[in-house]
């Protein structure tokens, strides 16, 4: 059984080397590309100021934040949560850097970056010269991103959830409904057979070629002589 976590995070700013810190994890658990509702959501404290224009983008403040956990109380409910799975992140070398340094501030072992998978390195192999932002995504594959008013840890997971499995090949991917035990054999699919009913016309169509240029046209044929292909798909035909 294939089991994935879908990740994002928020952040003080760019870069974790400049003192930044996490402030917002979402995650979200798929079992063979199937979401199973299982989730971790969490805001953080970062023990430091929230610079303006970060807060212009998710929206969280530091009077938000000052109640929250601090990373190292979530740290091993957060590693607990992602396990063994791969992790399913866009732009993964920006998250993986936060991640791993607030790993590093309480010595605790990096994650392999071989457990990562990159949305944005996929995108940008399948839709070369395009834009590959998480919203041109969602519009360029008809995902409805109209809460997105700002970025958020959940619904940022939510929305690549869905933008993963269309990059993967579309929803078609997502019903693996082996006996696995798992929630694909919990899936109930209802299947409406179509039957298409051809009518005979009421009367057939006119001929569109006239009588000189039918006779015309096996004349050439027959021109041809025998071993020609319009006279082996002929006799085929008749």
């Amino acid at each position: 059984m294939s089991r994935e976590i879908i990740l994002d995070t928020e952040t003080t700013g760019i870069s974790p080397a400049e003192g930044h810190r996490i402030v917002e994890i979402g995650a979200i658990e798929l079992l063979n590309h199937v979401p199973t509702g299982r989730t971790f959501h969490v805001y953080i404290n970062p023990e430091r100021d929230m610079p303006k224009e970060a807060e212009a983008v998710h929206g969280l403040s530091s009077a938000f934040l000052k109640d929250k956990p601090v990373f190292k109380a979530i740290a091993q409910d957060f590693l607990d949560f992602l396990g063994d799975a791969v992790l399913v992140i866009h732009n993964a070398g920006f998250d993986m850097a936060f991640i791993n340094a607030e790993l590093s501030y309480l010595d605790l072992p990096a994650i392999d970056m071989g457990q990562v998978v990159d949305t944005l390195a996929m995108a940008r192999r399948k839709h070369p010269m395009a834009s590959n932002s998480l919203d041109a995504l969602c519009k360029r594959y008809g995902i409805d991103n109209s809460k997105r008013t700002r970025h958020g840890a959940l619904l940022d997971a939510e929305l690549l959830a869905d933008v993963y499995i269309e990059l993967l090949g579309g929803r078609q991917t997502a019903l693996n409904l082996v006996g696995t035990g798992g929630v694909a054999d919990r899936i109930s699919i209802s299947v409406t057979k179509i039957t298409s009913v051809v009518q005979p016309r009421p009367e057939p169509l006119a001929p569109r070629l006239s009588e000189e240029e039918r006779k015309a046209h096996q004349a050439l044929v027959e021109s041809l002589g025998p071993t020609a292909l319009w006279s082996q798909a002929s006799t085929v035909l008749n």
